[in-house]
């Protein structure tokens, strides 16, 4: 019978259909990159998905984050987000969390409940914390590097972080993973050098040193990367 995965079911077939409708997965972050994995998890049949985030939409997001309109902006992130992945699969199950992923809030959260993890977050120290996490727990991760002031959708690549090369994040990670023993980690990156800002005169917030440019076309790309990348792993290996 006909319904709304049924050409997802096409390439996979029923058995895979029923891991992605059984699986539970977790993205951490709603932005340019996290908010496009969690838009075609929802449409590939995930049955599962936790969002955290605990940013609101703001102006500024409308030019590449899947979830920011004129309508949305204000919003908590996880709400609009919610609202789209039920209304795209009504037997869906969201939890959402309005929390910044950090080394203290991480209590909060059992990695180990979940068959995978998505890192979709900016901050060194939280994408860390969830590796680190995920790690210990057994359960696949996958982490966002750098997508920030890069025009070129065609050069993200997914490679072990140890394989990278360029990006100034995953310069910053490699080094840090490997103070923590960690001896990899699948991520997807982009060996394009980062563009030099024009600038725009838009305000820093507290705590970041600059604001990075961004395209519709660049992020959105890493992001449904990432979800093939879940979704083929799933179908492969199955679920812990």
């Amino acid at each position: 019978m006909l319904d709304r995965f049924s050409r997802t079911e096409l390439l996979f077939g029923s058995e895979n259909m029923k891991k992605f409708k059984a699986a539970h997965v977790a993205v951490f972050g709603v932005g340019g990159v996290g908010g496009y994995t969690i838009e075609a998890l929802a449409r590939s049949g995930i049955g599962h998905i936790d969002v955290i985030d605990n940013d609101k939409i703001s102006l500024t997001n409308i030019n590449r984050q899947i979830i920011a309109l004129t309508s949305t902006v204000g919003r908590y992130k996880t709400d609009v987000v919610k609202e789209r992945i039920l209304d795209i699969n009504p037997k869906a199950v969201v939890n959402t969390y309005n929390v910044f992923y950090l080394p203290d809030t991480s209590d909060m959260f059992d990695l180990a409940q979940y068959d995978y993890v998505v890192d979709a977050i900016d901050t060194v120290t939280g994408k860390l914390e969830i590796i680190w996490q995920a790690k210990n727990a057994g359960v696949a991760v996958i982490s966002s590097m750098g997508a920030g002031n890069k025009l070129d959708p065609t050069g993200f690549e997914v490679a072990d972080i140890y394989e990278t090369a360029v990006c100034p994040l995953a310069k910053v990670m490699r080094r840090e993973l490997k103070k923590r023993g960690i001896d990899s980690l699948k991520v997807v990156y982009s060996k394009e050098k980062p563009i030099s800002l024009k600038g725009n005169g838009e305000e820093c917030p507290e705590g970041r040193r600059s604001i990075p440019g961004s395209a519709a076309f660049v992020p959105s790309v890493a992001g449904l990367i990432i979800a093939g990348e879940v979704l083929k792993d799933i179908a492969e290996r199955g679920m812990k």
